[in-house]
């Protein structure tokens, strides 16, 4: 079984079981719809009871985890998905981690690769790892000219100043 990591479990919330998750899925309302599982450290299954956002985490709780001593024993550990159970995308849709790691160029010339992806109101944000600095690239069209997982690249075209 492959997994792809999508969040840590930060803490608890409350005593009733909540926890609190840092996540870096970039389908959070899909991913934590009521009756989903995933996995605590790819060992422990759990099943999404609720789910709710509160400031910039997502609070859940998970069936059968009721109160604080069940779940804190967790605290600290990354949340996994099986890479089989996630959903088809669209030609022009991707999934985050299938952005991290591929190298970036503009006009032929290698820039560097992806580091990571952050979400922002407006779009995503690929950040590119340079030689000596991190650049943020909106994931839009206008910046975006092609992406080739199987090639593992990335063209963009940038504007003057933004690297």
């Amino acid at each position: 079984m492959e997994f792809i990591k999508f969040g840590t479990l930060v803490n608890t919330h409350g005593l009733k079981g909540e926890v609190r998750i840092k996540s870096d899925s970039d389908f959070k309302d899909e991913r934590f719809k009521k009756g989903n599982t995933f996995f605590i450290d790819k060992k422990i299954e759990v099943t999404v009871k609720s789910h709710r956002a509160h400031k910039n985490l997502d609070l859940l709780v998970f069936e059968g985890y009721n109160h604080i001593n069940d779940i804190e024993k967790y605290k600290g550990l990354d949340l996994f998905i099986e890479k089989d159970k996630l959903e088809k995308l669209s030609d022009d849709e991707y999934y985050f981690f299938e952005l991290e790691g591929l190298s970036v160029y503009e006009d032929n010339k290698l820039l560097g690769s992806v580091k990571e992806i952050k979400e922002s109101p407006a779009n995503p944000l690929l950040i590119l790892s340079m030689k000596d600095k991190d650049v943020m690239i909106p994931f839009v069209g206008e910046f975006i000219i092609n992406v080739d997982i199987e090639n593992k690249r990335i063209d963009i075209s940038t504007i003057e100043g933004m690297l």
